[in-house]
């Protein structure tokens, strides 16, 4: 399997889909870690570690956010029927929204990316006056709805996302280096040059840094973790150990479900989540194994192709799950 995950990486390197890369695999208890790469083109010898610390972007809205969710409701603290203005009054045209129509991605607002505010309290604000632009729909993938479940998660867990998440999660898993704001910066892979400064140690995503630089966390951005890490998590999913996140995700509530564009062949009740910045987790429990793959490749600026399926990221994602997947 490595030499094959060496010659796929390599070529990805070569045309610059990113610097440098780790991927994590844990198959039938057994875990293995492959760092490749560097931190940075311009970087003679390959300097990516196993720990090396990455943005995972969008990962966030899985891991913790909608992970946290399943075992809210497990516990009584949620319900997946509730009106989310039960947990949030101040939410303006909520449309009745649910829980659920959060998970699923079926309520419509503000794009954040658009938005232009120089505080949190301000972007708060509007997101909140605004509220959803239409009753729950067609299921449509935005940042909106896991910015405001992370909020119904502070709302019924009584703590800030941060805390939630080291709680239940990261604390009992012992994942140390998983966090919101991390401080060993040398580990940290930079995801950007923005304006001659290298963004590095803060989340990439732009509505979610807002909130970051006053060291405050939102549900659709902003978790630093290692692949070390995150096995923890994935291998603890396939030992039973959190079932009701298991069998949330399986039917999508809150991950992408049975996607070959980031999957590869993939069966129907596998799962998984994207980030922006070049990352993946797949998860199979019929094959009892899971994939992860953690890169910069918004460095040193975002592609053309970033947001389309078809992506160069996309390809070896997909090349990559099918390497691992595929092996006995």
């Amino acid at each position: 399997m490595l030499e094959q995950l060496s010659e796929r990486v390599q070529k990805a390197i070569n045309e610059e889909v990113f610097p440098g890369c780790v991927i994590g695999v844990v198959r039938n208890g057994e875990r293995e870690v492959f760092p490749f790469g560097a931190l940075r083109y311009d970087e003679g010898i390959p300097n990516v570690r196993e720990n090396t610390i990455y943005d995972l972007a969008s990962v966030t809205k899985s891991i913790p956010v909608a992970s946290l969710a399943a075992m809210f409701v497990e516990q009584g603290k949620l319900k997946l029927d509730e009106k989310v203005t039960h947990y949030l009054p101040t939410l303006q045209n909520s449309y009745d929204a649910s829980i659920v129509d959060l998970l699923e991605y079926r309520v419509r607002g503000s794009r954040m990316s658009r938005l232009r505010f120089s505080t949190f309290e301000q972007l708060r604000t509007h997101i909140f006056e605004e509220g959803f632009d239409g009753p729950p729909g067609k299921s449509e993938y935005t940042n909106l709805p896991a910015f405001i479940l992370g909020f119904v998660l502070e709302s019924a867990g009584g703590e800030i996302l941060p805390a939630l998440a080291e709680k239940y999660l990261f604390g009992p898993l012992e994942m140390h280096d998983t966090t919101f704001f991390p401080s060993d910066t040398k580990r940290i892979a930079p995801t950007e040059i923005v304006d001659g400064d290298e963004v590095r140690g803060i989340v990439h995503d732009e509505s979610a840094r807002i909130f970051a630089q006053k060291r405050r966390a939102v549900g659709h951005a902003g978790l630093f973790s290692t692949v070390p890490d995150l096995l923890k998590f994935v291998e603890a999913l396939l030992q039973g150990k959190f079932p009701e996140i298991m069998n949330a995700a399986e039917q999508g509530l809150g991950w992408h479900l049975s996607q070959p564009w980031f999957m590869g062949d993939c069966g129907p009740k596998t799962f998984g989540k994207t980030g922006f910045t070049g990352t993946s987790v797949v998860i199979d429990r019929e094959k009892n194994a899971g994939l992860l793959i953690l890169s910069n490749r918004t460095y040193p600026e975002r592609p053309p192709d970033a947001g389309s399926i078809q992506s160069g990221i996309n390809a070896v994602r997909a090349d990559i799950a099918n390497i691992v997947f595929r092996m006995k």
